[in-house]
């Protein structure tokens, strides 16, 4: 993998990248994947005091069929638990399996009204959770937030590399696609980001 796809992808990711400033909320959403880190990073921001209930949100998606021996949620939990976390302060949501369900099905399991809610994903997906929050749940205000990682950092066994790219490049198309299906509100992306997009899916970065 040669200079110019990584310096290309770490234009993706910065641009994914948000880390809103956190402040007390009512709620912590911690999104499932395959990235435990993001639950030690629930875990953390819970014992921090920042919020007095968690949901775990998550079935399987793209990348972890078959990963975990129940849903993401429940991974998600266990490592809730060896973090000290109580679990009557844990909610689990079983179903969703792509960011709009966990967002939609978060917000079912609320009561009505606008509350605000710390969103923990992977660095690479904050974006996208933000804008298909602002579609999904308007009247909430949310925090968008993730484990503190590097680019470099960011590969697991799990997702090398080679398929991080990947995500990087189809989470940038979906940002792209889905305000016109009601998915997500539009966002500007500035040229910089396009150029090496485009780069990227010239290099055959285009599985995802």
């Amino acid at each position: 993998m040669n200079n110019q796809i990584l310096a290309s992808a770490k234009v993706l990711w910065d641009f994914h990248s948000i880390y809103d400033p956190l402040k007390t909320a009512d709620l912590i959403v911690g999104f499932g994947s395959y990235d435990l880190r993001v639950a030690e990073r629930v875990a953390e921001l819970f014992n921090e005091g920042l919020a007095p209930l968690i949901v775990l949100t998550g079935h399987s998606g793209n990348w972890t069929e078959g990963l975990y021996p129940a849903s993401e949620a429940e991974a998600f939990a266990e490592v809730l638990a060896a973090a000290g976390v109580p679990e009557e302060a844990v909610m689990l949501e079983k179903a969703a399996t792509n960011i709009g369900e966990n967002i939609l099905f978060t917000k079912e399991l609320m009561a009505p009204g606008a509350l605000s809610a710390i969103m923990v994903t992977k660095p690479q997906t904050q974006r996208r959770v933000r804008a298909t929050a602002a579609r999904r749940w308007p009247e909430a205000s949310i925090m968008v937030t993730a484990p503190v990682i590097s680019f470099e950092e960011q590969p697991t066994d799990q997702v090398p590399m080679e398929l991080l790219i990947n995500e990087l490049t189809g989470d940038l198309a979906r940002i792209l696609d889905y305000p016109a299906k009601g998915f997500q509100v539009a966002q500007a992306v500035p040229l910089n980001v396009l150029e090496a997009y485009e780069f990227l899916i010239a290099q055959g970065y285009d599985k995802h």
